[in-house]
């Protein structure tokens, strides 16, 4: 994709969390373009260089990487001017940990210049070198997918959901290694991440609020509830959620309507971006999974829901993904709407029983529904049917 994007476009960013391995297909990039040059900005000497002379900085014939854009800011107007001078493409490619449209000293947002890639932490289908293109076959094949069998169990679910997509995390045993490397990510989000884009007078509340949203994930980001929970007031912790979901640890998912639903509820669905990471923040492992009353539900669904989520950012088709719920407590874990109108309904079932009445959220939307839409059951993992890879990712990541 971002290969692609650089064959026409003068600025390609690519932006995600820490460690899903932006720099690495950065890197493959740069490897196979000649005259590229890579800068890394979290070197103290080549960020100060950026600070003192941003114009001289990004003055480059040839396909100029940095890395980390975030830390200073104030590169983006020089890249403007750059590009706006020079308007070949394939000029810049960037590299973030924070979603630059949210930061509060962006200059300029190169309008009309950029194409922006979000990566997300690896999919199930690039951890196994396998098909993944769900949402494009649901409505390529105008809902009727026929799911192939899957020998995966329960508790199969629960450990690839456990085991995340971070490539650190995905190469370390299970146990106290993988362990260590998310309490020390949180370590890095808390004390290094959040800090670089805002200012936090006390970044206790910020981990306490990790543990709040994970225990909470897949289900309503009622922001009272949750403020309730860690003692802050509702516009602090609506700041904290927003710089969340600003460096991709969260993603809100927002409540689908249409004209004729009147009595959906607007409050968006919450979810942690990694449910590896989401697992050890509320303390879940794979042996205390194997209790029968562990509440690995809310895990198991926003592990679902992130893997969809990966899918649309490489999908052909445009696609956006809700959640459904009315007053009545009737709800759709997922809601795909394409830009035609076409809705699919998509449920996610933690048990290995599956009854018709699971899919009573599915039928109560299609009779409320005015424009054409299909219910997709679904019990498998959303990682299953062919899709277009995203370049070198696999391969670079797996080093």
């Amino acid at each position: 994709m971002a290969v692609e994007a650089l064959a026409d476009t003068r600025v390609v960013v690519v932006n995600g969390a820490r460690q899903v391995g932006k720099s690495t297909l950065a890197e493959l990039i740069v490897g196979r373009s000649a005259g590229a040059r890579e800068l890394y900005l979290d070197d103290q000497a080549v960020r100060a260089a950026a600070e003192a002379d941003p114009r001289a900085f990004v003055r480059h014939d040839g396909l100029l990487m940095i890395d980390e854009i975030q830390r200073v800011p104030e590169l983006l107007l020089a890249i403007k001017r750059e590009v706006d001078r020079d308007t070949r493409p394939g000029r810049f490619l960037l590299t973030g940990s924070a979603r630059l449209l949210g930061l509060r000293d962006l200059p300029d947002a190169l309008p009309g210049r950029a194409e922006t890639i979000e990566l997300w932490p690896l999919s199930q289908g690039e951890i196994d070198s396998a098909a993944d293109g769900l949402v494009d076959a649901v409505f390529r094949l105008d809902g009727r997918v026929r799911m192939p069998p899957c020998s995966l169990t329960k508790r199969d679910y629960v450990a690839r959901a456990l085991r995340g997509g971070y490539p650190e995390a995905v190469r370390r045993d299970p146990g106290r290694r993988r362990a260590r490397f998310f309490d020390s990510y949180v370590t890095d989000l808390v004390t290094r991440d959040v800090q670089q884009i805002s200012d936090i007078e006390r970044p206790a509340e910020m981990r306490r609020l990790l543990s709040v949203v994970a225990a909470r994930m897949g289900t309503l980001a009622v922001a009272q509830s949750m403020a309730n929970d860690i003692a802050l007031p509702r516009r602090t912790l609506s700041r904290y959620l927003d710089l969340l979901e600003l460096i991709f640890v969260i993603r809100r998912i927002p409540a689908w309507s249409s004209n004729l639903t009147t009595r959906a509820i607007s409050t968006p669905k919450l979810i942690v971006t990694d449910s590896g990471l989401g697992g050890r923040l509320i303390g879940m492992s794979e042996e205390r999974a194997k209790d029968p009353v562990a509440p690995v539900g809310p895990l198991l669904e926003n592990f679902a829901i992130g893997e969809v989520a990966r899918q649309l950012t490489w999908a052909e088709e445009p696609v956006q993904l809700f959640h459904y719920r009315d007053r009545d407590q009737v709800e759709v874990d997922m809601v795909l709407e394409h830009a035609a109108g076409t809705v699919i309904g998509i449920e996610v079932k933690a048990a290995e029983t599956v009854r018709g009445e699971d899919f009573r959220g599915g039928r109560r939307g299609q009779g409320r529904r005015d424009r054409p839409g299909r219910g997709l059951p679904r019990t498998a993992s959303p990682g299953e049917q062919a899709r277009r890879p995203i370049p070198g990712r696999n391969r670079a990541l797996r080093r």
